[in-house]
């Protein structure tokens, strides 16, 4: 225990001199965490701006692009003598979305002609398009909707008869865990985390590297009586304990103060930050003992950290990916952290449930020990090349 509190007292002064250790630590991912949560803080993107094509000129048409101005995500900002003039301000990215009305739609409607209604949009931006996609199929729908309403009402049916015609079925959705479809609560909580780690990723081989590349490295494993392990453990902890604060800090910003749901309580919340800390700074150890080079390593950590985010499964679910790249998946520690948070933070399951993931996570903590004599060896013998 004394070893080790020399050691690790020895890394908090390095950490102290140099200001790498402070931005990488605490500033940058502070900065991402308000960044993030700040940038989607409404939920869902608003007013994204529409345009119309109205060649039918008619109160239903107009009566419709009301209806499209009216819905939160979007916004009617131009009308459009032509198809083509809203193809070029679609291409210009002064709209995301447009949608025409055919010259003569409203009469073939109430003769039942069923006329065609088309509407464009772009899916550069898949968010966007999702969302306008939705609006601009739910104003044709209900445009559609209340024609055949009122023709049927002039024909002596009844509203409940009328609903059964307009609706045969009726949809009973439940959207569970984040009901608001709030973006915010959706990929916040995996690209903060993910960037921390992505941090931890890095500056664990760069806290061993700068020993080799200085000179330090006998001194360091002098102090630990030439213990590796206990070297090696004296100089993770500040970093451990540091970025533990900074996990734990997140989640009470995000679940205490932004009132992120988490139905699986701070128990688990703060298992899941120690775990996911841990994990991390072992595997960045052992990619600097497999490969004892500070540019190399670290580079190897930049890119595990940066396909992390691909690999996670929000953008597009593992499930759904190649048998191989399912397989390859289990080598990113967020990916572990995601799926534990989806399971036993966001649906509250027990967390036997997830025990592969968290054994995962604490074997990648674990993976440094696998290679304690090489990282010794490297240490002690190897020269570094700039």
């Amino acid at each position: 225990m004394r070893r080790l509190s020399e050691i690790a007292g020895r890394e908090c002064r390095r950490m102290m001199k140099n200001p790498i250790y402070g931005f990488c630590m605490v500033v940058f991912p502070m900065l991402m965490l308000f960044y993030f949560t700040s940038l989607m803080d409404e939920g869902q993107p608003t007013d994204m701006p529409v345009g119309v094509v109205d060649n039918d000129h008619t109160a239903t048409t107009r009566k419709l692009s009301l209806m499209l101005d009216a819905f939160q995500n979007s916004k009617v900002v131009a009308h459009y003598p032509s198809v083509a003039e809203a193809r070029k301000a679609m291409q210009r990215n002064e709209i995301y979305a447009f949608i025409h009305y055919p010259k003569g739609m409203t009469e073939q409607m109430i003769a039942g002609r069923q006329p065609h209604l088309s509407f464009y949009y772009s899916m550069t931006s898949l968010t966007s398009g999702a969302l306008l996609f939705k609006d601009l199929k739910t104003v044709s729908t209900l445009g559609m909707a209340g024609v055949g309403q009122a023709t049927m009402r002039a024909k002596g049916l009844t509203d409940r008869q009328i609903t059964t015609l307009l609706q045969p079925i009726t949809i009973d959705s439940h959207q569970l865990s984040n009901p608001w479809i709030n973006y915010n609560m959706y990929l916040s909580v995996m690209l903060v985390p993910g960037v921390i780690m992505l941090f931890i990723l890095l500056l664990t081989p760069y806290s061993i590297g700068t020993e080799m590349k200085f000179g330090s490295g006998r001194q360091w494993l002098a102090l630990a009586d030439d213990n590796m392990a206990i070297a090696l453990m004296g100089k993770l902890l500040p970093q451990t304990m540091v970025f533990l604060l900074v996990f734990w800090g997140y989640s009470y910003y995000v679940y205490g103060i932004l009132q992120f749901p988490h139905p699986g309580g701070w128990p688990t919340l703060l298992l899941l930050a120690l775990l996911s800390v841990v994990a991390a700074q072992g595997f960045g150890a052992f990619v600097f003992s497999l490969m004892p080079s500070l540019r190399m390593s670290m580079s190897v950590c930049s890119l595990w950290g940066v396909l992390s985010f691909s690999m996670v499964g929000t953008a597009f679910p593992v499930s759904a990916m190649g048998a191989p790249l399912q397989l390859l998946s289990w080598l990113f520690p967020l990916r572990h952290y995601f799926v534990v948070y989806q399971m036993n933070v966001l649906n509250d399951n027990p967390l036997i449930c997830s025990w592969p993931h968290l054994l995962s996570l604490l074997i990648f903590s674990l993976l440094p020990w696998l290679l304690l004599r090489r990282l010794k060896v490297s240490i002690n013998e190897y020269v570094y090349l700039p």
